[in-house]
């Protein structure tokens, strides 16, 4: 068959689906990624919760404030809201997840 004007609706509908699959092709590949780092995610999630809700962080956190830590350590998850933030913002991203498989 050779391509006429009658055929317009198929090109554009293919050309519509072919975007949506490139664009679907992306995402599994970014997801597929994601979920290899699934494990880490995790396990990183518990410690700096359970590290955040044992009192341990509120004890490192006044340490610091007493000049008590190297200057040169690297202290982020001390900041005032970093660990509570992150830990809030992958509390969502697991709710979201759970979401998405329940669809």
């Amino acid at each position: 068959m050779i391509f006429n004007k009658s055929n317009s609706r198929s090109v554009k509908r293919v050309a519509e689906m072919e975007e949506r699959f490139d664009s679907l092709q992306q995402s599994v590949r970014a997801l597929e990624d994601a979920l290899n780092l699934s494990q880490d995610f995790r396990d990183n999630y518990k410690a700096l919760k359970k590290y955040m809700d044992s009192g341990k962080w509120l004890k490192d956190y006044e340490v610091d404030e007493k000049g008590g830590l190297p200057q040169d350590l690297k202290r982020g998850v001390l900041s005032q809201d970093g660990l509570y933030d992150l830990l809030q913002d992958a509390s969502g991203l697991i709710d979201s997840l759970r979401d998405l498989t329940r669809r």
